[in-house]
């Protein structure tokens, strides 16, 4: 069975001034895609049977950028957007410490939103991973090759935790950056992290 890639679509106007960016779909900077470029010859370097794409703009641009559009078997995946903020959305977490000292994402989820977008609790967060990592599960069955996503930072660090068996607030142990590439394996038959946080050097 192949790997499971975990890749974090890259820079855009909200990740870099630190604003919690769930559905708002705020396109990557110029930076952005140049980040997501250099990580062609990684994922070029695995091969790859399948890939997920959430649904939000800066995400599909990134998979497009690293050439998955190459791949057979692509699907766009609404269990790949990234964490629901709620009332969070657009505001930094020193903006809500100011309210709330001590606020953590992790541990305190977020403050109710509008009713499209109500906001999410970690344990929410997880169980739509654990519905990923079922769907990715059975695609690695069917290919040799690995299984790319294509995410968030919140959620897919969410997705590593549940991943390892962790709970989803464990998911805080993980720092993501933008336009980098995970690699999810086993190791005698247990769950490992393969490597992590990989970006091409200067």
């Amino acid at each position: 069975m192949g790997d499971l890639l975990l890749v974090r679509h890259g820079e855009t106007e909200w990740s870099r001034s630190g604003r919690h960016t769930g559905w708002t779909d705020v396109p990557l900077t110029e930076h952005g895609r140049e980040e997501t470029r250099r990580l062609m010859p990684l994922i070029r370097s695995h091969r790859i049977g399948a890939a997920f794409v959430s649904p939000l703009r800066r995400a599909r641009e990134t998979a497009e950028l690293i050439g998955l559009h190459e791949v057979p078997d692509v699907a766009v995946d609404t269990d790949l957007r990234e964490w629901d903020y709620g009332g969070y959305e657009g505001v930094t977490t020193v903006e809500i410490q100011r309210e709330r000292p001590g606020w953590f994402l992790f541990t305190d989820g977020v403050a109710p939103g509008p009713p499209d977008h109500p906001g999410e609790s970690p344990e929410q967060v997880g169980r739509r991973a654990d519905r990923m990592l079922a769907k990715a599960d059975a695609a690695l069955a069917q290919t040799e090759g690995a299984v790319v996503l294509v995410a968030h930072g919140h959620f897919l660090r969410v997705l590593t935790a549940r991943w390892l068996g962790l709970p989803a607030a464990d998911g805080a142990l993980f720092q993501l950056a933008t336009g980098a590439v995970c690699r999810l394996g086993t190791e005698h038959g247990r769950p490992v992290i393969a490597g992590w946080n990989v970006r091409p050097g200067p």
